[in-house]
């Protein structure tokens, strides 16, 4: 068996002494604490100048001491590891009370320190005992008006802070929100497109339609190059516009004498990202409600281009019955518009409107963030 590793003495046991105290104590004497106790100090001495019979600089010289020595206490209270306070104990009692046995105590120091540490020609002097208790009783007061200021500022940063961090977990609930609804809205299409399209195959079977066969493999062809795309979470116009020409080619073999198609669109456009399937659901709607209630047919037309202000458009117009054919908005728009917002926020929209002199001009806008 192999020699157990050699134990750290007690004075390098990191539980006792944890390495991130002495960083934040460091921390906390920066330039701008030691420089605002020095100022204290300083403002100290010259009002009690007159006050006093020794020197300037004597008298500068304990207020300075007075000054950093709450410093350095304030900072250690502030700093000390929650683990070495009782759960009762609150933080802030225990710095106020450091304040308060540090300013009679840090001023009895440097006293005793004037006589040589003669604690009878301490008590022996009047003048010493009225200046002990003046600068006492000052370095007690502004202790813990600038104790109870930090303690105010602290708790501020905290909420603050907590604020900020409960932003910030929202942020990232409403994102996993939104990813969840898309999936659901997502997978709703899938059944509702695959359907839809094997209703059309079943139409043409049960008419005897010699162009039965041919249409079920285009079909399969087309389905094995849309499935994947189903579930794609970054799906381009490009690849959208180029499933939407096969889906129209498809159906043109089903209805070759009702359906004419055009697809124009801009290939600047291609790479722009966009919801899958998206583009399909506003064709799908075009067939289902301007092609096939119409005798005669309709035409559909399938675009894109970028406006002037750098918006860009994608449409889908057909010239079948109009609006009031479309005036019941089913499932597939109301998912479109939602997937719309969740994939652009407020930057998207879909504009539904009449096509003159007949038919529906489907469009959706994309304006700049």
């Amino acid at each position: 068996m192999p020699p157990s590793p050699p134990q750290a003495p007690a004075s390098e046991d990191p539980a006792r002494y944890p390495p991130g105290v002495a960083k934040r104590l460091l921390a906390s004497l920066n330039t701008g604490s030691v420089g605002l106790a020095i100022g204290f100090g300083v403002t100290a001495a010259i009002v009690f100048a007159p006050m006093f019979k020794t020197s300037f600089v004597e008298l500068l010289g304990r207020t300075l001491f007075l000054a950093m020595w709450l410093l350095l206490v304030f900072v250690g209270a502030q700093h000390m590891p929650e683990r070495w306070l009782p759960r009762w104990w609150p933080r802030w009692l225990l710095t106020v009370i450091a304040v308060v046995l540090a300013a009679p105590l840090g001023t009895f120091v440097v006293y005793m320190a004037s006589v040589g540490g003669n604690l009878e020609l301490f008590l022996e002097s009047e003048p010493r005992i009225r200046g002990f208790h003046i600068i006492a009783s000052t370095a007690l007061g502004l202790g813990l008006v600038i104790t109870l200021m930090a303690q105010v500022r602290e708790r501020e940063s905290r909420s603050r802070s907590l604020a900020l961090q409960l932003e910030l977990e929202r942020s990232r609930l409403e994102r996993q929100a939104l990813d969840a609804r898309l999936a659901l809205l997502t997978a709703q299409i899938e059944p509702h497109f695959l359907f839809n399209t094997l209703a059309n195959v079943q139409a043409l079977v049960e008419s005897g339609s010699p162009r039965a066969a041919s249409v079920l493999q285009h079909l399969m062809a087309y389905l094995r190059a849309a499935m994947p795309r189903l579930r794609e979470s970054e799906a381009t116009l490009g690849r959208e516009l180029a499933l939407v020409r096969a889906y129209l080619e498809l159906m043109a073999m089903r209805m070759p004498d009702r359906l004419r198609h055009e697809t124009r669109s801009d290939p600047a456009l291609d790479a722009e990202p966009f919801p899958a399937m998206a583009l399909l659901t506003l064709v799908e709607n075009a067939v289902r409600h301007g092609v096939d209630p119409s005798e005669d047919g309709a035409a559909i037309e399938v675009g894109s281009r970028r406006d002037a202000d750098g918006a860009w458009r994608v449409w889908v117009v057909d010239t079948g019955p109009g609006l009031a054919e479309h005036s019941a908005p089913g499932t597939g728009l109301t998912n479109l518009r939602e997937r719309l917002a969740g994939h652009f926020g407020t930057r998207a929209r879909l504009e539904l409107t009449e096509n003159r002199p007949h038919g529906l001009r489907a469009e959706i806008v994309v304006t700049t963030a």
